[in-house]
């Protein structure tokens, strides 16, 4: 997500605590939870911390529709960054599933 940073170096100063601490803080939050949830060493805190990941990058994708709407970034800049988020967001929700499928075998195993 080091492309919301370099995005929004671009923004107005009035926006510093608007839309570029709000892009930049969600931007950061997705790593983190995803580093997080699997530092944690279980794959529940791995799926939870996944979907706060998921959540982050739709608070994104909605922050950067109101970016484009009132002419913040262009049209191939609001693209490319919607790309990488559903990218993302694809990657994310597939781990988690893939992680849920994991555990709900193992439950059935050890019953």
């Amino acid at each position: 997500m080091k492309d919301i940073y370099l995005i929004t170096r671009a923004f107005p100063k009035d926006e510093m605590f608007g839309l570029t601490s709000q892009l930049r803080r969600a931007a950061v939050s997705i790593p983190s939870n995803i580093a997080e949830g699997n530092g944690r060493g279980s794959k529940k805190d791995l799926i939870r911390f996944l979907y706060i990941a998921i959540g982050s990058a739709a608070e994104i994708e909605t922050q950067l529709i109101i970016c484009h709407e009132i002419g913040l970034i262009n049209g191939n800049d609001f693209d490319h960054l919607t790309s990488q988020i559903h990218e993302i967001i694809r990657m994310a929700t597939a781990l988690a599933n893939n992680k849920k499928k994991e555990l709900d075998k193992s439950e059935v195993e050890t019953d």
